[in-house]
């Protein structure tokens, strides 16, 4: 009797296929490239040990090693074309934040304007993080009173502001976005982040229902991320 295919690994066949087509739109020699990187890897390792060891310890070793440094590869280069895509669309810091592992609440559009400025709220050990994104002069201004707003509600919980984009110095370019956040200190608990989300969503309560600004980022970009990342964990 024929076993039925595991539907996890199906999932990730399909998200590699579809990270592999998205890269290959901005970096048309990822197919060559990740063919010189697994045959080199391969055949150094390989060649390493069947020399050391056995010619047949040298094809266990060699072929995974080049499967590895293959996927690694494709991991960074997919996510950096990904990332490629988002620059510059409304909403490409949404998404970017949206590859925060877990433990990151996230809420896109948290505030927004006509003008189709934004602000996205992330909540974890750090405390409350505020993204802006838009225009400069602008979004500083509704950063601003959003953290007066949420800075009742955390009291002596940490606020923090960013504004995403390279249009300023003091600004995150968007794929750096994940790890900037990822890096500020760990100022509370588990259970205190749980605490915290339960006084936002009263805070939440009261906001009138606010829309995505136009033009939000493709849903493919966002799945080359995460297969990217998978990849990179071996996952």
């Amino acid at each position: 009797m024929a076993k039925k295919s595991d539907p996890d690994k199906l999932s990730r066949r399909k998200q590699i296929a579809q990270a592999y087509r998205m890269t290959k739109e901005n970096d048309r020699k990822i197919g060559l490239i990740l063919l010189t990187v697994f045959l080199v890897t391969a055949l150094a390792f390989g060649g390493l040990f069947g020399w050391l060891i056995h010619p047949i310890a040298g094809v266990l070793a060699g072929v995974p090693m080049g499967l590895m440094a293959t996927m690694i590869v494709f991991g960074r280069r997919a996510e950096r074309s990904a990332y490629a895509q988002m620059e510059g669309r409304p909403g490409a810091a949404a998404a970017s934040l949206g590859m925060l592992r877990r433990g990151w609440d996230v809420k896109p559009a948290v505030a927004f304007t006509k003008s189709q400025d934004v602000v996205h709220r992330v909540v974890g050990r750090p405390g409350i993080v505020l993204i802006g994104e838009g225009n400069p002069n602008r979004v500083r201004n509704l950063l601003a009173v959003e953290k007066k707003k949420h800075a009742r509600v955390a009291g002596e919980i940490p606020v923090y502001d960013v504004l995403a984009g390279d249009a300023t110095d003091d600004s995150v370019a968007i794929k750096k976005l994940p790890r900037h956040v990822m890096k500020l200190p760990r100022n509370l608990r588990p259970r205190e982040v749980t605490d915290l989300l339960q006084r936002l969503r009263a805070l939440d309560a009261m906001r009138p229902a606010v829309p995505m600004p136009k033009g939000p980022m493709p849903q493919n970009a966002r799945a080359a991320q995460r297969s990217a990342r998978q990849m990179m964990r071996g996952r």
